[in-house]
């Protein structure tokens, strides 16, 4: 394990280390918001053709793990009524 030469606290790994170490309370949450703008500045924006794609995949998915869902539970429903012999009606 690494330690400061300072405060014989253990390093943490990463360039920003030392100087996130000497920012105060307001100091630590204005680096926060500048770096979340900075983040969202990266963030692109889809087509129209993009997110109809990408919300008739996500639509296509949701059916089908309904569909395995639906299957699984009817299986064991019906290995449920056959081993614990469920009358029915």
């Amino acid at each position: 394990m690494d330690q400061d030469d300072v405060g014989g606290e253990l390093a943490a790994a990463g360039p920003y280390a030392l100087r996130d170490k000497k920012l105060g309370f307001f100091g630590r949450i204005a680096l926060f918001f500048r770096q979340v703008i900075s983040e969202l500045r990266k963030v692109v924006t889809p087509t129209r053709k993009e997110l109809i794609k990408f919300t008739v995949v996500v639509f296509v998915f949701v059916l089908i793990v309904m569909g395995l869902v639906y299957g699984l539970d009817w299986a064991f429903g019906s290995v449920t009524h056959i081993v614990f012999g469920v009358p029915v009606g």
